[in-house]
């Protein structure tokens, strides 16, 4: 099942018209009507909790489409974050060196499960 369908199903389980799901979520009906059609996905993580709470359901129910990669929305994020002009250099350096850590951390952790 993809994304728009899942989010389609969830909203109409509801009861609730595309309209009133946009106003919950703080985005455009044309925003609901492209999702759900699967033309697009929501670029933001913000986006994609809130239309989870207003849909009653948690972000990997709706994520559990096949097409829809959550890190595409972090990759997004992060490059806007980056080229955005809203961090100083300092502070860039500071979240790409988390990235780094946090990407060093999870491959140690992930060696004690691997077969040699």
């Amino acid at each position: 099942m993809l994304f728009g369908d899942i989010l389609k199903g969830q909203r109409k389980k509801l009861g609730l018209s595309q309209k009133e799901l946009a106003q919950e979520v703080g985005v455009t009906t044309r925003s609901i009507q492209n999702y759900e059609s699967n033309n697009r996905h929501p670029k933001d993580v913000a986006i994609l909790g809130r239309l989870a709470k207003a849909l009653k359901t948690s972000i990997n129910t709706l994520m559990c489409s096949q097409e829809f990669k959550p890190t595409d929305i972090l990759i997004s994020e992060i490059q806007a974050l980056f080229a955005g002009g809203e961090l100083g250099e300092e502070d860039k350096e500071a979240v790409f060196h988390a990235i780094t850590d946090a990407y060093i951390d999870a491959k140690e952790k992930n060696k004690k499960y691997r077969k040699n």
